[in-house]
């Protein structure tokens, strides 16, 4: 008896899990934004040009980074890619990159990707963010910070030349302060979405769960 009972104690416990391995996923709820914010003046043309990718009719993403902040950099590598590819790519998301600066390190790094042109700077941002570990928390961090441009076809002589540009620094220190003015952003990463502010970094799973049903309007 008591080794029928076992088998048929192991037998519910298969039929259990196999039921549990065939159930859909649990939804991911959508996060609670931190607080709402007038959308048209989020958008409204900076003191920069606006870094954008994707088509113009997407559903606006707006992040505001640091290119010293590890969660921002977390986010670059590993949750846009999935973003640009079911998103951006599908032109349902016109995702913009707003610059953040926390420290003059920061500053440097964005006046460097702007002395690309206006065109290649989203991607030389994402290229600092890739190599963060390699300049953003070096002793001496101007040298490998100058050094993770190369790529770029960036020299030595432009990146000094460069960070002398006193317009595009800024630029980049009055992007910061209109972002802590208009809508009190404390910190990296900060997502604006639909007139709602996002603070810290957001996975994919939670993205979906804010952008699905506004794609689907």
């Amino acid at each position: 008896m008591a080794f029928a009972s076992l088998r048929r104690l192991a037998g519910a416990a298969l039929v259990c899990a196999a039921a549990l391995a065939a159930a859909p996923a649990l939804a991911v709820t959508a996060p609670q934004p931190d607080r709402t914010v007038d959308m048209a003046k989020v958008l409204a043309p900076g003191p920069l040009p606006e870094l954008s990718v994707g088509s113009p009719n997407g559903i606006p993403v707006v992040e505001y980074g640091s290119l010293t902040c590890p969660h921002c950099a977390v986010f670059s590598r590993e949750t846009f890619p999935q973003l640009k590819k079911e998103y951006i790519d599908t032109g349902k998301v016109r995702f913009i990159f707003r610059e953040f600066a926390r420290n003059t390190l920061d500053v440097a790094g964005f006046v460097l990707a702007r002395c690309l042109g206006d065109d290649k700077t989203f991607a030389a941002d994402e290229l600092l963010f890739a190599e963060q570990d390699k300049w953003a928390f070096a002793d001496k961090p101007l040298e490998p910070l100058i050094e993770a441009m190369r790529p770029t076809g960036m020299t030595q002589a432009q990146a000094t030349e460069c960070l002398k540009n006193q317009k595009l620094a800024d630029g980049i220190v009055a992007i910061t302060k209109k972002a802590t003015d208009e809508i009190h952003l404390t910190g990296t990463p900060t997502f604006v979405i639909d007139g709602k502010v996002y603070g810290g970094e957001l996975t994919i799973d939670q993205l979906r769960a804010i952008l699905d049903p506004l794609v689907k309007k």
